[in-house]
């Protein structure tokens, strides 16, 4: 038994204790738990803090091309299986042959809009990630799409309501997310959204980064194409080991994406050169040239630990330790965006010091971040109960006195 699943397997079955994580679960993050010091970590919903075992896993990766050079890729090939795998059973997906393997979610996107050689006309919210938002309006100034976007209420957030003229207008790619970024709001009508794109005839691509891990996902439940998502928040993967989910009615084509290289031959170990392409079949048809395979051994440990978990369990200890941070902050006449209405992982203060206040946070041992006005903390599992009042104090402390 792994040293994972036997620290999991100490906890016993049913809701998560605070006690039994600090035995069984802490000494499995002892490298990061002892570099932090005294500092309160509450940025997890940014980048989340890896598990001892994952320099030894990256460290298995290197140690393959040091003994056996370019034979190699027989053990690099297999851990790219078990991602896909284990990425698979994440979101429940019909298969790993659902999966691709990609750097960033945002190249997983732009080989949804490759597929096409025509305008695509999109419909897309205005509060989708980042490099999202940049990818969709850079295509839009090339004329490769037209966006219809859709805009949040007044409180920043979405109703199913709010989709209902756009999809009606027509479309061919719906792109949403499952839990927004900045508000952390968790669209709970998602399944409406997407049955009335679907009764339309527009596909469906869903952002699942800051939910994938952080709350139970069923991409076939969903009924959706495409998904987008990766490691380097809640699974602990670091970046580098993002994915595309294609919906198995979509992988064989056509069209095909433009994004391809020599992984996607049929045989491309064949080195074989025909004047029409042929592709592999499955989600391994959508690879694209020689992967980077580190990041494969990087999000090893980050998977199997939250799978041994168990998504669910993971989601209630979190709804848990979001009362305890939002129950101290309003003690202090502090709300929270969105109170008492569905969220991700994270709570979210708005505020236009909120860039000042992460700042000053930082100066006071307590890590979170700020994103405009809105300034963001996520807290997990190897956060204490006390750690979370202190950084609450301290969060109300720096927003009366700045």
């Amino acid at each position: 038994m792994s040293d994972i699943k036997a620290a999991v397997a100490a906890l016993g079955p049913g809701t998560l204790q605070e006690e039994a994580l600090r035995r069984h679960i802490d000494p499995l993050f002892s490298r990061v738990l002892q570099e932090a010091g005294g500092r309160i970590y509450l940025a997890n919903h940014s980048l989340g803090r890896p598990l001892d075992r994952m320099a030894e896993d990256v460290q298995e990766g290197l140690a393959f091309w040091y003994a056996e050079i370019d034979r190699a890729w027989t053990e690099w090939l297999t851990e790219m299986a078990m991602f896909r795998s284990r990425v698979a059973t994440l979101i429940h997906a019909q298969g790993p042959h659902c999966i691709v393997p990609k750097a960033s979610a945002g190249q997983g996107l732009r080989a949804v809009l490759n597929c096409h050689d025509e305008q695509l006309r999109v419909i897309a919210t205005r509060n989708e990630f980042s490099s999202i938002d940049l990818i969709l309006k850079a295509y839009s100034a090339r004329g490769r799409i037209r966006i219809d976007w859709v805009k949040p209420h007044a409180d920043r957030r979405y109703q199913a309501d709010d989709f209902a003229r756009a999809l009606r207008a027509g479309a061919d790619l719906l792109v949403i997310s499952m839990v927004f970024f900045d508000t952390g709001q968790l669209l709970t009508e998602i399944d409406a959204i997407v049955a009335t794109a679907k009764a339309h005839g527009i596909r469906v691509l869903v952002d699942l980064y800051h939910a994938a891990g952080a709350l139970p996902v069923d991409v076939q439940s969903m009924n959706i194409d495409f998904a987008i998502g990766g490691g380097y928040k809640y699974v602990r993967g670091g970046p580098g080991a993002a994915w595309l989910y294609v919906h198995p009615r979509h992988l064989e084509g056509p069209p095909r994406t433009l994004d391809t290289g020599w992984f996607a031959a049929s045989e491309p170990f064949a080195f074989e050169r025909p004047e029409r392409p042929s592709f592999a079949r499955g989600a391994n048809g959508w690879l694209e040239s020689t992967p980077a395979v580190l990041p494969f051994y990087q999000a090893r440990s980050g998977l199997e630990f939250t799978l041994a978990m168990g998504v669910e369990r993971l989601r209630a200890y979190s709804l848990m330790q979001q009362a305890i941070l939002i129950d101290r902050l309003g003690e202090q006449g502090i709300t929270t965006l969105g109170a008492g209405e569905p969220h991700g992982a994270f709570i979210v203060i708005s505020t236009p010091k909120a860039v000042a206040v992460a700042a000053r946070l930082l100066e006071e041992e307590v890590v979170a971040d700020a994103r405009e006005d809105l300034l963001r903390l996520c807290p997990d599992i190897l956060n204490s109960s006390q750690e979370l009042l202190e950084a609450a104090w301290r969060v109300a402390h720096a927003l009366q006195n700045l």
